[in-house]
């Protein structure tokens, strides 16, 4: 009796450990609960009550607790860059918002404007640090984040703990590739009114600047410009969430088993 119940409390913690090493990875990268605004205490006593909701879910696509030597540490390993790469993923679609709001400020004429961004723990411009923030509170508003916490759970379906090789770690790198790729996509058009409207300010100082040589046209037209960045920004703000709302959705979904989301 003694002993099953050593070999049962022996599978328990065998089983906790690898889900807790994969699932608190990605939730201290992960947008939201990951930010450096929320207390570490708080995300790691999240991601242990979650990887305890979630082992005895989890525990059939384990495999047999073994060897507890390199074998075992080899698949904690495995769990850690299964955690980073799902966690940086939603990480790098939040960044979209910050070059978003680079490319606003900078054509906005706001650019030297730098502010502390919360989401990233670093400077930033002004406009990033708000979509940044707007961003994740759109994540719990809209019930996002719940999208990677399902695909945490889906993921042990997909990638079973102990199937990491090669050829997995290169499809993720390209994988991560093209989420990075498409997240400088996203804040590239999520700031091309911006640039369209500042070409044409600039077009037209240009004109003005030939006619008027005495004038200071670029002293003049700093507020002008300011004033429609800012007009521009609260036309162009709603779609712009929605759109990069989407993009997040779809990139998160390629983790989720049919019918898991």
């Amino acid at each position: 009796m003694e002993s099953l119940l050593q070999t049962l409390a022996v599978a328990q913690v065998y089983t906790f450990m690898l889900v807790f090493v994969r699932v608190g990875t990605a939730l201290m990268i992960m947008p939201g609960i990951g930010d450096g605004f929320v207390p570490q205490n708080v995300r790691l006593l999240f991601a242990l009550a979650f990887s305890v909701v979630v082992s005895p879910l989890v525990a059939k696509f384990m495999p047999p607790s073994g060897d507890m030597g390199a074998a075992f540490v080899a698949m904690l390993l495995g769990e850690f860059v299964m955690g980073a790469f799902i966690g940086g993923i939603a990480r790098c679609m939040m960044a979209a918002l910050d070059t978003a709001g680079m490319l606003i400020s900078m054509h906005m004429g706001l650019a030297n404007a730098q502010i502390f961004n919360p989401a990233f723990a670093t400077q930033g411009s002004i406009m990033g640090a708000f979509l940044s923030i707007t961003g994740a509170c759109l994540l719990f508003a809209t019930n996002l984040h719940h999208l990677v916490l399902q695909a945490l759970i889906d993921s042990y379906r997909t990638f079973p703990p102990g199937q990491m090789s090669v050829a997995m770690a290169g499809n993720m790198a390209d994988t991560f590739s093209n989420a990075v790729t498409k997240s400088f996509a996203i804040g590239v058009q999520f700031g091309m009114p911006f640039m369209l409207i500042t070409m044409m300010v600039y077009v037209a100082m240009g004109i003005l600047s030939r006619v008027m040589p005495q004038l200071q046209v670029f002293v003049l037209f700093m507020p002008v410009q300011i004033a429609a960045g800012l007009l521009i920004f609260t036309l162009v703000v709603s779609a712009g969430m929605m759109f990069w709302l989407s993009a997040y959705q779809d990139a998160i979904s390629l983790f989720l088993l049919p019918g898991g989301g």
